[in-house]
This record gives structure tokens, C-alpha cells and sequence, in this order.
């Protein structure tokens, strides 16, 4: 079965990156900074392990294709 290694570096990256700066936009847009605060903290736990299991994924499927 193939994986789609792509589609999981986008979720790993919206994970990480795209949630904070749509938090970063409501927080602008409401002046409330706490906003911000969480959403890191919620970017980091979700984000930082997708990012390794995708990569380690990635690692995984070029040491079958050599």
C-alpha cells in the first residue's frame, strides 16, 4: 500500500504552523492575547509529534525505494 506522505506533511505542518497563526489573526482581531498563549501550546503538542511521525514515515519510504 502507498502512502500519501504528502497530505501527511500538510495536516503535520497546519498542525504546527496553521493553527497558531489563525490564532495569531482571532487575537489581532480581538485584542484578547491569551488566545495566542494556548494556541501555542496546543500547536506544540500536536504539531512537534506529527512532524516526527511523517518524518520518520518519509525516512522509512526512501530506505524502501533504494
Amino acid at each position: 500500500m502507498k502512502e500519501n506522505l504528502v497530505a501527511g506533511w500538510i495536516a503535520a505542518w497546519f498542525a504546527l504552523v496553521g493553527q497558531f497563526v489563525f490564532f495569531i489573526l482571532v487575537a489581532i482581531y480581538t485584542g484578547e492575547w491569551r488566545y495566542v498563549m494556548w494556541s501555542f501550546i496546543v500547536s506544540m503538542a500536536a504539531g512537534v509529534p506529527s512532524v516526527i511521525h511523517v518524518w520518520q514515515a518519509q525516512k522509512k519510504a526512501n530506505l524502501n525505494k533504494s
